[in-house]
């Protein structure tokens, strides 16, 4: 696994691979003997999520050790131009090379072409969906706003392959398609390039699935918390001139009650009678006019009683 400190020609030398990566960070090539920090500092880069994505698209498995280090705007900044990068470079090279590797006198040659336009627009679509609705909900997200009608978990559970095609067109190439000389070799080639950008969409979408998806996951946590707090907050602050004061032992017992104890569980842990426990929920209840267990632990975490952190949301 790669770190900070290592230094980025290193890192390259050891996984040519990953050449492309740079250009979707937008990370430039002449960076002498700098380490991965250093490049990543000197190009505005986030080296942490640089790392992430690098090292699990080198080793295949997650290895960051904390979602919320990732920088949520270096992830769309690669997302984009990865896109950009295989629409508008990647699927044009792979046409232009395969329609001059195939015979026009075979008949199969306008059938391999339509079977691959067909690939090239199962790919245009997937991406534009991302493109138009995914991203801008996380810039939204960015901005803290928050939708009601759409989470990361919808783009999740519709986030699908979409190599079907490409294999079978691969598969109709190398048994079906017979070429001799130079045009063989021109196949060849071009199949190489399939093969390669199969492996790469592949990458990809795991990069996706992997650390992008979690990472919004968690901010959308975040955001959603942070909402219920401030509605309640005003809501709280709206009613505080008509209320009583809380006084210590009924804090101590609205405490107790967004841990999940019983009326009996409360008065055997504040050395007080069940009755009195009643007494002081109702007066509770009167003073805040909240009756249930989640409003009192609403209300306990805006109020400070409880750190939200331990409480099961």
């Amino acid at each position: 696994m790669y770190e900070a400190e290592d230094k980025m020609i290193t890192l390259i030398r050891e996984n040519y691979n990953i050449l492309q990566s740079l250009g979707s960070f937008g990370i430039s090539l002449g960076f002498g003997d700098k380490t991965v920090r250093e490049v990543c500092e000197n190009q505005g880069v986030d080296s942490y999520t640089f790392l992430a994505v690098v090292n699990f698209t080198i080793n295949g498995y997650r290895n960051y050790e904390d979602v919320d280090k990732l920088s949520i705007p270096t992830l769309l900044q690669y997302l984009k131009a990865s896109h950009y990068y295989f629409l508008q470079f990647q699927l044009p090279t792979i046409r232009k090379e395969l329609e001059n590797a195939l015979d026009k006198n075979n008949n199969l040659a306008g059938l391999i072409m339509r079977l691959y336009d067909e690939y090239a627009h199962s790919i245009h679509v997937h991406m534009q969906y991302e493109e138009k609705t995914v991203f801008p909900y996380v810039e939204s997200l960015l901005e803290n706003s928050i939708r009601e009608d759409y989470d990361i978990d919808y783009f999740s559970k519709h986030h699908h392959a979409t190599g079907q095609k490409l294999a079978e067109l691969k598969n109709i190439i190398i048994k079906y398609l017979p070429t001799d000389g130079m045009r063989n070799n021109q196949l060849t080639a071009t199949l190489f390039n399939l093969y390669n950008n199969e492996e790469w969409l592949d990458h990809h979408a795991q990069v996706e699935d992997e650390i992008f998806i979690p990472a919004i996951r968690a901010l959308e946590k975040k955001l959603k918390q942070r909402d219920i707090s401030t509605k309640i907050s005003h809501m709280i602050q709206k009613n505080s001139d008509s209320e009583d004061i809380l006084s210590e032992r009924e804090k101590d017992v609205i405490v107790a009650v967004v841990q999940g104890m019983t009326n009996k569980e409360i008065a055997e842990h504040l050395y007080i009678s069940t009755n009195t426990v009643i007494t002081h929920r109702r007066n509770i209840a009167k003073k805040l006019q909240i009756h249930s267990p989640a409003g009192l632990t609403i209300y306990a975490i805006v109020n400070g009683l409880v750190d939200i952190s331990s409480v099961k949301m």
